[in-house]
Parts: C-alpha cells; sequence; structure tokens
C-alpha cells in the first residue's frame, strides 16, 4: 500500500494506492456485472434506484481501479448485483 498527497487548490487529499488500484472491490464489481449481464450504463441506473447517483463513467473508473469507492456506493452496487459488501470486497475469483 502506497500513500501519496496531492495538493487541489488549498486542500490536500491523500491518496491511497493498492498495487496500482485505488479500490479493491472494482474487479469484483466488473466480474459480477458481466455476469448478470449488465452494462455499466444499467448498473448506473439501478444503483441510482438505491438512492446513490453514480454515472457510467463513474462506474467505469471504479472497475479500472481509477477511482476511490465510498461505502455507501459499495452497499448500493452490493444490493444491485444481488451480494454482500463483503463479497465485493472478497480477493478475485478466476
Amino acid at each position: 500500500m502506497e500513500m501519496t498527497h496531492i495538493s487541489k487548490g488549498e486542500a490536500t487529499v491523500k491518496v491511497i494506492d493498492m498495487n496500482g488500484r485505488r479500490n479493491i472491490s472494482g474487479e469484483r464489481v466488473r466480474q459480477l456485472r458481466t455476469k448478470k449481464r449488465l452494462s455499466q450504463s444499467a448498473l448506473a441506473a439501478k444503483v441510482q434506484t438505491q438512492g446513490v447517483i453514480l454515472e457510467q463513467d463513474v462506474i467505469s473508473r471504479i472497475e479500472s481501479g481509477e477511482r476511490m469507492v465510498q461505502d455507501y456506493e459499495l452497499w448500493a452496487m452490493a444490493e444491485v448485483l444481488g451480494v454482500t459488501t463483503g463479497e465485493l470486497l472478497e480477493a478475485e475469483k478466476k
């Protein structure tokens, strides 16, 4: 795990990096989404029905590991994908 600090205007933001990724759930989200034959846009729309606003581009960035995931976002994606948040945090399934 690597931690860096990025300055954004007057604020400094900590960025935690796990082997080149900013989350550990993105690959699992992608696996489950494709297993359910959902597009990224369809997943985003279903997540929005849970009250969490995520767009297709955000789903893409989460899956690629470019974006950190908030706990409430993880919960909403788990609800839509029919799994627990713990299952989204499990190691990659082959």
